[in-house]
């Protein structure tokens, strides 16, 4: 298999301790992944994540593996299935505690799990995404189908994997009947707008980092509308344009995964995200490529060992009176026009650890950098100080925007 393009710069000789979390090591991705990490020189274990205990002590967060102490790994790649995700999620959170480098987050991992949440994390960017809607109430289902234009449909179970649970309705009045039918079972649905373009297919692109390493184009077959390759689909090797793979990328990286398979649907009016998946399978994009996906992930893996990601939500706990905040800069505003530094942030211990312009994401923006109306700012430092800088009006309407930097950092991992 040939390998994705890296730079030189990219990978590191050091050998590396690496954990696989996986319940199956006999699987095609989990024996890749093994290899590819032994072919590099490096020490590999796979370890069924249902074998662990978790040890909470204060100060001492550990972890045992078939009752005995697990020792130290520089690296811990998550392979957690759908069915074991609340177990699975809170054994890579403890690898967190003990400053284990993750290759995918717990909280990525469980946003990516729900596509109700993965869906509303991703809204609120500028990102494209199918028209859903997501009711309880049996006399909301009509109103919301009318929302999306009417039949035909898809609906979806909100934690189905492989294609399983998903269902094109043609009429209004068959889609009632599924939703009434699952919502029976005690079945959360998702309800979305049917892409006729893009019927029996769609794009699969595996990000590694802040690269797309390799994508496929998977095509249904016969009258079957899913392509998932667990449904018979056929794959495809595509060559993807900036805009596919720079979409690809800031979804993997706004759900705050380093590895994923992004699932999208080919629009009239561009890439429309489908799905993050945090365990994206091998074989299927390593078939159809014929490229050593691999080895990327296991080179990503061993080039970030050394510079680990800290959680800012923890270390903020202890600094109080600073937090991290989004500033908005509205037409008109006194600072439209100034640099950053003319701007008098600094001066008020306010510093800019990255700049939004429209899909433009600038990690830690140049000091003598001008401000355009429609800028956002994610500022750390004083909260009382970046309070002031919000017009009481806007306070009003809402909250001053002290939030939760998974969704807001994790676009600007440069």
């Amino acid at each position: 298999m040939r390998r994705p393009r890296f730079g030189p710069s990219d990978v590191t000789k050091d050998r590396m301790k690496l954990a696989i979390l996986s319940c199956s090591p006999r699987c095609y991705s989990t024996r890749r992944l093994r290899e590819a990490a032994k072919q590099r020189g490096h020490s590999v274990r796979v370890l069924n994540t249902l074998k662990f205990a978790i040890a909470v002590e204060q100060g001492a967060p550990e972890l045992f593996f078939r009752s005995r102490r697990l020792s130290h790994y520089d690296a811990v790649l998550p392979r957690i299935g759908a069915s074991i995700t609340y177990f699975g999620t809170a054994v890579v959170r403890q690898f967190e505690q003990m400053d284990v480098f993750c290759a995918n987050s717990s909280s990525g991992i469980s946003n990516s799990r729900d596509k109700l949440r993965s869906l509303q994390v991703l809204s609120r960017h500028q990102i494209g995404l199918p028209q859903t809607t997501f009711v309880r109430d049996k006399k909301d289902v009509l109103p919301a189908i009318e929302r999306l234009g009417g039949a035909p449909v898809i609906i979806k179970l909100l934690e189905g994997t492989q294609g399983v649970g998903v269902i094109l309705a043609d009429t209004v009045k068959v889609a009632e009947a599924i939703i009434e039918t699952l919502q029976s079972t005690r079945q959360n649905v998702l309800v979305q707008k049917f892409v006729a373009e893009s019927r029996g297919r769609d794009i699969r692109a595996f990000v590694v980092g802040e690269q797309v390493v390799a994508a496929m184009r998977r095509v249904a077959q016969g009258q079957e509308f899913r392509s998932n390759v667990h449904r018979g689909g056929r794959t495809e090797r595509v060559e993807l344009d900036d805009n596919y793979r720079q979409t690809a990328v800031r979804a993997a990286q706004i759900m705050g995964l380093r590895i994923a398979g992004v699932d999208m649907l080919e629009s009239h009016e561009g890439p429309q995200i489908m799905e993050v998946n945090s365990s994206p399978g091998l074989q299927g994009i390593e078939t159809s490529t014929q490229l050593d996906v691999a080895g990327a992930v296991i080179d990503y893996i061993a080039a970030q060992v050394d510079f680990p990601e800290i959680d800012i939500r923890q270390r903020l706990t202890v600094s109080r009176g600073y937090g991290v905040t989004e500033i908005h800069i509205p037409e008109g505003s006194e600072y439209v026009g100034k640099t950053i530094d003319e701007s008098g942030l600094p001066e008020q211990d306010i510093n800019v650890l990255t700049l939004y312009r429209g899909t433009t994401v600038i990690p830690n923006p140049r000091l003598k950098r001008t401000l355009e109306p429609g800028d956002r700012l994610l500022c750390f430092g004083k909260l009382e100080a970046m309070r002031a800088l919000i017009p009481e009006k806007a306070r009003r309407k809402r909250h001053p925007k002290v939030r939760d930097l998974r969704s807001s950092s994790s676009i600007a991992r440069r």
